[in-house]
């Protein structure tokens, strides 16, 4: 039985884990992959669907970002986001494929937006790398034995 909840809940999660809040949908994942009541593929596009998004709404705020950096209150120095862009013009969108990476991709993804990084190649790499990670988790789970996309 194919229940909506669980959907909803991995999608909050990898959202959120996408975000810069202090959050892991990775756990959540492995129970429903082994709880075996979802198909595993529907799993992994909720949390592929919820993580990009998540990396989306951290682009948007990054492309509105440097509109407040001469504040008081902005929490970047001007010396760390002129260091921020100076790296992600040395290593360029590529730096995408690790927005999967604890701790570091967040901020890239919301850099990408500072850089205004067109939609079209954020939308790819940042898809690549989270379904990448989503992929490695599950073929982990399942012993790489389980089928990612049964037969119908």
């Amino acid at each position: 039985m194919i229940e909506t909840g669980a959907y909803a809940g991995l999608f909050l999660a990898a959202f959120g884990a996408a975000t810069l809040l202090p959050l892991q949908s990775e756990a959540l994942l492995v129970a429903l992959l082994l709880s075996e009541q979802q198909p595993v593929a529907g799993l992994l596009l909720v949390a592929t669907a919820g993580n990009v998004l998540g990396s989306c709404l951290n682009a948007l705020l990054g492309r509105y970002l440097e509109r407040w950096h001469a504040r008081r209150w902005f929490p970047v120095t001007p010396q760390q986001l002129a260091k921020a862009r100076e790296r992600y013009h040395r290593f360029g969108r590529w730096s995408l494929l690790l927005s999967w990476v604890p701790i570091i991709g967040d901020p890239l993804t919301v850099i990408a937006g500072v850089m205004r990084e067109p939609w079209w190649s954020f939308l790819l790499l940042v898809t690549l790398a989270k379904a990448g990670r989503y992929l490695v988790l599950t073929g982990l789970t399942l012993g790489w034995t389980g089928q990612v996309f049964p037969a119908a």
